[in-house]
């Protein structure tokens, strides 16, 4: 240990000073130091007691500051030190038995996650889970899906045999599976399908050559596909051997050589970009099933890998129940014509479902629950003990209802699609003797407005005298109704009137022979027909055909006043920063739709809600199901030609039911972010009748597509979904809370839906404003400098002052303002802030906002 002479010494050497003793005080460059005198502890003594501290300032004043004291042997605090702010040092101390307690803390959380990773496997394998589903999808048109779908039929079964259903349990392997065939060529039946597997299975054959293992229906699929969201996935890939040896043996090494180079896996990657694939090599037997037979053997991993991997499935059906019907009936009522009661029985998947919960039916719509029976399995897991006991009981008690659930009226969600306006709500009344008299008193009562007078005027001579602002608002009063308001935002001319009429003296020779000219030509103009003035204007339009290069130009109309056609339009300073209100001139559709007033707080509400009702134990709610059960919804007040519909076609495509969270059933306006598919070439308008596939939801919708511009409180309108760039979509639609893929096809009564954009949904309100932007054209007629003539644009004066407040501005980048008009035909002066070329073209933006359309039809299955 150094002593403290020793330190002191070697500190004021360095400064130039004389080395002082231990308890003298050492004036240094320093603010404060501190000192203390060092005692000899030997080893066997206890440490003394720390001595005072002594603060010694140096020709400066503030507050005193101790430092901490130094002990020989370091504190647990002192070494923690270093870990807290400089607030937390007063408690830095931990209490004894704090890491006792963090680490039961990790033996909790560890046990939390065992429990749950151990409830996630018993929900998607055990005894009580629902049957997974298989798909089976061809990659070409010439893969056979039918024998394949058998074979693994057949080696589920339990006797062996192929059974007629589709789903079939298997007592040997412990697992349940239904087994779909997607059909190629038709795209809505595959994306169904998609929507509910839990392990696609994509069957190519390996007899063709690489380049057509994936035709053009199979890559538009993936395409589709990778948008909804793929499940677990693996590769089966099919080799039909022929007869002869050789070309056996070269076919099983072509096989061979394509799996290890990897043409298929990057030929898949391009479109599905998965990371990871299973692939399985599937010999055509010619044999039976038998454990020498490579083709069972490979089944047999195939089994293994639907048993033991952990499927991944999206993340949005995890939130919200769902059956996959696997019988369809109707209960006809006689009191409610063209209605009746739908039964759906299947599985109940992901989530609980409550009895008081709003279903939604894929293509049909939302209703209500009148009824939920819990039916026995009818594909129980059975060990061989109980096998025996229950064969004699399965044909007679396949329909046994083991539980009925009945919805409360007064816990039951009511079934609110559209809001019911008032048609009197904003309606104008006379007002009455009472508020006529109270705004007598409100102006009486009001401050005298002050006047300017001259000095030592009387209240009564001032009463004689008329203000000057006063008389000219009056003057100019019906002149100012007759203009267009403008939206102001940063005014770029307040300072411009100023400027021009500076030079008004200098160009008031030019003005008068300007003015002459132009009067000229006006008569001119006066005198033609009205044949030759629109022959007049084609000419000159065709003449700037070629410099058309904006397609929002519009031409004005003759034979009708432009103030009269384009009375929603209306003129922006700055498109950025000009106000535009939200609530102004909204259309009657929007009576009709839901709006809230924080949709992200009450998301996060539904979904705790949902969650909350999940984590319930099963004896404290009696109207839930819980999940894995076999159910029948009776679902009321379903439309007959649907449920006839469904009816006939459950053999062949998947009926969806699904429950639906809190407010799902309301109409709002929703907007999606969507990009056009490369594949789809034909053009895509605003306001086109489009089917909105929206997670298991899907309906026809009109959207309208603009810019996507997260810094802008107005976004501008497109009149086609161009390709490349992501575009938003507006549409009246349900409520789906985001987030939720999105697959858009374009309909058409000749030819089946093709898949035309992809995307996903973004956020719902009706607040977001969506502009459409025009564009009028003029064309100088005589120009001076930075003055011109323009004529064409408008056809009328009085139009000329209507839209006098508008700026205007040229192709080749000037900017101006309209000044008068000029004639009787809508020309007008304009002036700008440069030189005008003679062949330019004079433009002034319009705006009005745009809404979408309400559809005629909302669902695929009603039209």
């Amino acid at each position: 240990m150094i002593k403290l002479d020793t330190f002191l010494s070697c500190a004021c050497r360095k400064k130039g000073r004389q080395a002082l003793n231990a308890d003298t005080v050492v004036h240094c460059d320093i603010d404060v130091m501190y000192m203390t005198s060092l005692l000899e502890v030997t080893e066997h003594s206890p440490p003394p007691p720390p001595p005072p501290l002594v603060a010694v300032t140096m020709g400066r004043s503030g507050v005193q500051v101790n430092k901490a004291h130094k002990t020989r042997v370091s504190s647990k605090s002192s070494r923690n030190l270093h870990k807290t702010s400089l607030q937390d040092r007063g408690r830095i101390g931990k209490p004894e038995g704090n890491h006792v307690k963090g680490a039961k803390a990790a033996r909790l959380q560890r046990a939390k996650m065992r429990a749950a990773v151990l409830k996630e496997k018993r929900a998607s394998g055990g005894l009580t889970s629902a049957p997974r589903v298989i798909v089976l999808f061809p990659l070409s048109a010439s893969v056979d899906l039918n024998s394949l779908g058998e074979d693994v039929l057949k080696l589920l079964s339990t006797d062996g045999d192929v059974t007629s259903s589709s789903t079939v349990a298997s007592s040997e392997y412990k697992i349940r599976a239904t087994v779909l065939k997607a059909p190629h060529g038709d795209l809505l039946t595959c994306m169904e399908m998609t929507k509910v597997a839990d392990l696609i299975a994509f069957v190519a054959s390996a007899n063709e050559d690489i380049s057509s293992l994936i035709d053009s229906f199979g890559s538009q699929c993936l395409s589709v596909l990778r948008s909804i969201g793929l499940p677990s996935t693996a590769v089966l890939i099919r080799v039909y051997l022929p007869s002869e040896f050789k070309k056996e043996n070269k076919l099983k090494k072509m096989c061979a050589s394509r799996l290890a180079s990897g043409e298929l896996l990057r030929l898949l990657y391009h479109f599905t970009e998965w990371s990871s694939i299973d692939f399985m090599s599937l010999i055509s037997p010619e044999l039976s099933l038998n454990d020498e037979n490579p083709y069972f053997l490979v089944c047999l991993q195939f089994m293994g890998l639907l048993k033991a991997q952990r499927l991944s499935v999206p993340h949005w059906r995890k939130q919200r129940p769902y059956v996959v019907a696997q019988k369809v009936g109707m209960l006809v009522d006689d009191k409610t014509p063209g209605k009746c009661t739908l039964l759906l029985s299947g599985y109940l998947r992901a989530r609980k479902l409550s009895v008081n919960q709003l279903v939604h039916v894929t293509g049909v719509g939302d209703f209500q629950l009148s009824k939920v029976e819990v039916l026995k399995d009818p594909f129980p897991l059975l060990n061989e003990r109980r096998k025996q006991n229950s064969m004699e009981l399965d044909d007679s008690h396949d329909e046994e209802v083991l539980r009925s659930l009945v919805p409360d009226p007064m816990k039951q969600e009511p079934l609110v699609t559209e809001n019911t306006p008032d048609p009197l709500a904003g309606e104008q009344t006379w007002p009455t003797e009472a508020e006529m008299a109270e705004a007598d008193r409100n102006q009486k009562q009001g401050k005298p407005k002050k006047r300017s007078l001259p000095r030592g005027t009387s209240e009564y001579q001032a009463a004689w005298i008329i203000d000057e602002i006063d008389e000219e608002d009056s003057d100019n009063g019906d002149f100012d109704d007759d203009r267009m308001v403008l939206d102001r935002g940063e005014d770029q001319y307040s300072n411009q009137d100023q400027d021009f009429e500076d030079d008004k003296e200098t160009l008031y020779v030019q003005d008068m022979d300007n003015e002459t000219h132009n009067d000229s030509e006006m008569m001119d103009d006066e005198n033609l027909t009205r044949e030759q003035y629109e022959d007049q204007i084609k000419k000159i339009k065709e003449a700037h055909a070629e410099d058309e290069e904006f397609p929002d130009e519009v031409e004005t109309p003759i034979d009708q006043p432009a103030r009269k056609r384009f009375a929603k339009y209306r003129g922006l300073k700055s498109f950025r920063t000009s106000p535009w209100d939200p609530n102004e001139s909204l259309p009657q559709d929007y009576a009709r739709i839901f709006a809230f007033d924080n949709v992200a707080r009450t998301q996060k509400l539904v979904l705790k809600q949902a969650l909350k009702m999940e984590g319930e134990e099963e004896e404290s709610r009696d109207d839930c199901v819980p999940t894995g059960s076999y159910v029948r919804l009776h679902i009321k007040e379903v439309p007959l030609v649907a449920a006839s519909k469904l009816f006939s076609i459950v053999s062949t495509k998947p009926i969806i039911a699904f429950g639906l969270l809190q407010h799902e059933s309301k109409m709002s306006v929703l907007r999606f972010s969507l990009k056009k598919y490369d594949g789809y070439e034909d053009p895509i308008k605003t306001k086109e009748e489009l089917m909105f596939h929206v997670g298991f939801r899907q309906f026809v919708a009109r959207p309208v597509f603009s810019t996507d511009n997260i810094s802008l409180d107005k976004q501008e309108m497109e009149r086609f979904l161009h390709p490349g760039p992501f575009s938003l979509a507006s549409v009246y639609g349900p409520i789906s809370f985001p987030s939720l893929p999105l697959v858009v096809l374009k309909i058409s009564d000749a030819d089946a839906p093709a898949f035309a954009a992809f995307g996903s949904l973004k956020s719902i309100g009706p607040s977001k404003i969506i502009l459409k932007k025009i564009i009028l054209t003029g064309y100088p007629q005589r120009v001076s400098k930075m003055k011109a003539s323009v004529r064409y644009m408008f056809h009328k004066p009085e139009d000329v002052r209507w839209f006098k407040p508008v700026e205007v501005w040229t192709k080749c980048g000037r900017r101006g303002r309209v000044k008068e008009p000029v004639g009787t035909h809508g020309a007008m002066k304009c002036i700008f802030n440069g030189v005008v070329q003679q062949h330019d073209v004079v433009c002034m933006k319009l705006y009005k906002r745009a809404y979408p359309q309400w559809p005629e039809r909302m669902y695929p299955q009603l039209l």
